[in-house]
Formats: structure tokens, C-alpha cells, sequence
């Protein structure tokens, strides 16, 4: 299974063209503890960058986006009944969705966990 990174901090695990997607330990230090999140419905088609959910913190309320293209095929429910899911463990369980690809070429462009933290370490 591999990892990327996009630079709206989202993560991906890649299994054969199916992925899980969630938010990033640097995401998570910025919106503080959440207390909303909304996931989306399976059957719902992404185009990568749309808006796929919603988070909610003390800080901010943020989207999260999709980082490539396909069909979601499950919602993390969990997370919604308890946000606090995600912070606890958001590589993880923390999840936020699941998704068929519909271009795994898109996975291309985006970072591996060197370059991710290499990015965020120039955010500092």
C-alpha cells in the first residue's frame, strides 16, 4: 500500500484502485479539536480538488478535498458520531472516506511522505 500527500494536507492509501483518505497530523495540529466532521455518501462521484467533507474545530471550519478522482464507496460514520475519532488517530481509524479511482495517474503529482514533510517543514 502506498502513501501520498497533497499540499491541502490530506493523505491517501493506495490499494490496487481503491483508496482511503483522511487528513494529515499537520491538518489536524492546525484546526485544534474537532468537533463536527462530515463525511461523504457512497455512490457519490469526486473530481479531484472537489469538496468530498467538512470539518469543524474550535479554531475553523475546513473542507477537505479529494485528492483524485473516482466514486466513493464508504463514508467513515464513525468519525461523524465521534470527531474526536480523528484526532486520536488520523492515519488510522480517523479515516474520513474510501474511494474507487477512476485515474490513478493522478496519483502522480502528489508527495511522498519525504516531500510532504520537507513541504510542511517550509510552512514554518
Amino acid at each position: 500500500m502506498s502513501v501520498k500527500y497533497t499540499q491541502d494536507h490530506e493523505w491517501i492509501a493506495v490499494a490496487g484502485d481503491t483508496a482511503t483518505v483522511g487528513i494529515t497530523d499537520y491538518a489536524l495540529a492546525q484546526l485544534g479539536d474537532l468537533v463536527f466532521v462530515e463525511v461523504p455518501e457512497a455512490g457519490r462521484t469526486l473530481s479531484k480538488g472537489d469538496e468530498a467533507a467538512v470539518v469543524e474545530s474550535v479554531k475553523a471550519a475546513s473542507e477537505v478535498y479529494a485528492p483524485v478522482s473516482g466514486e466513493v464507496t464508504e463514508g467513515n460514520s464513525a468519525i461523524a458520531d465521534d470527531p474526536s475519532t480523528v484526532s486520536g488517530d488520523p492515519a488510522g481509524s480517523g479515516w474520513f472516506f474510501k474511494m474507487t479511482l477512476s485515474d490513478p495517474s493522478e496519483l502522480d503529482a502528489m508527495m511522498d511522505a519525504d516531500a510532504y514533510k520537507a513541504y510542511v517543514d517550509g510552512l514554518d
